[in-house]
């Protein structure tokens, strides 16, 4: 086995590699003067099972570019599998039609790792899971809320105060894991979306007066959805509100608008490198996803379950 990472998280890559106990497979990426690619395998990697570590987060189409062209030099030196190590999987977003004449880009971007030669692809809490059926070939889709469940528990010593809220009606399936794992209540946002990245509380599903209310979702990007829930919630009379997700886009002044708000903290995983845009940001913090990534690569390396990392 061997693990290559590409240039999107390098604290990551090491940090899964350490607990893998694996030196990074040696690989050049570089970019030309007009910004393409250009991608070095430096070691000999025919018949081996290669694991690709590439988030496609911000500069997305860079990221994606470099995740394919890596795949590509893969398959041309004869890598017995490849398998495309996606912790936060960019388009996700767009996984169905909208409206007239839109695209499905998630399902195009599936097509595009598909034929670039990748034999599998792991991710993690995928906007939505029929993502999952967009790829040809075998997907696992990770889930962040055990080691999310377990710094809540750290962190809240009273249970019973607990109150696991949704952000809007399509992360109740989400909310609801969590809320599980924790023995914890559900309340949900009725969220309105008035244009794209722009939402507003129309109501709150649930009695939050009193609770310590923890806001859950898969990510954040400008910061608008959870901040204006957040705000919601302390009107509605919770005495506080935390904000635990996935992966942190932080695009625009999403930082900036978290730091103002009414938000206890919001503590995301390490899937996309942001520590620069959030240093010196105290509500901001971060719980590494490295051992459960390094750990499911091990698991497909020795063909063992992955769903079981979750029972």
């Amino acid at each position: 086995m061997k693990l290559l990472a590409g240039n999107s998280n390098p604290t990551l890559s090491q940090a899964v590699a350490a607990h893998l106990d694996l030196p990074l497979c040696r690989a050049t990426v570089k970019r030309f003067a007009d910004n393409e690619v250009w991608v070095t395998i430096d070691e000999n990697v025919r018949g081996e099972d290669v694991f690709v570590l590439q988030s496609t987060s911000y500069p997305a189409n860079d990221n994606l570019m470099e995740l394919l062209i890596i795949v590509d030099a893969l398959k041309r030196a004869s890598a017995r599998r490849i398998t495309a190590v996606t912790p936060y999987f960019g388009y996700a977003r767009q996984d169905r039609k909208t409206g007239g004449r839109t695209p499905i880009s998630a399902k195009l971007v599936a097509n595009l790792i598909t034929r670039a030669g990748a034999d599998r692809v792991l991710t993690m809490d995928l906007h939505s899971g029929q993502i999952q059926g967009f790829f040809d070939i075998p997907t696992d889709n990770l889930l962040a809320a055990p080691i999310l469940a377990q710094d809540i528990k750290q962190n809240y010593d009273k249970p019973s105060d607990l109150l696991i809220v949704s952000p809007d009606v399509g992360g109740v399936v989400r909310a609801l894991q969590l809320a599980s794992r924790l023995n914890a209540d559900l309340a949900i946002i009725d969220k309105r979306r008035s244009g794209p990245g722009k939402s507003e509380v129309a109501n709150i599903i649930g009695d939050v007066h009193g609770r310590r209310c923890v806001l859950f979702d898969d990510l954040i990007d400008g910061g608008g959805t959870l901040c204006n829930a957040a705000q919601a919630l302390v009107d509605g009379g919770a005495a506080e509100v935390s904000a635990y997700v996935t992966h942190g886009v932080l695009s625009g002044a999403a930082v900036e608008r978290v730091q103002n708000s009414v938000l206890k903290e919001l503590v995301m995983t390490d899937s996309i490198d942001a520590v620069e845009r959030t240093q010196g940001f105290s509500k901001v913090r971060y719980v590494t996803c490295a051992p459960l990534i390094g750990e499911a690569i091990r698991r497909i390396a020795n063909e063992e379950s992955v769903s079981k990392l979750f029972d």
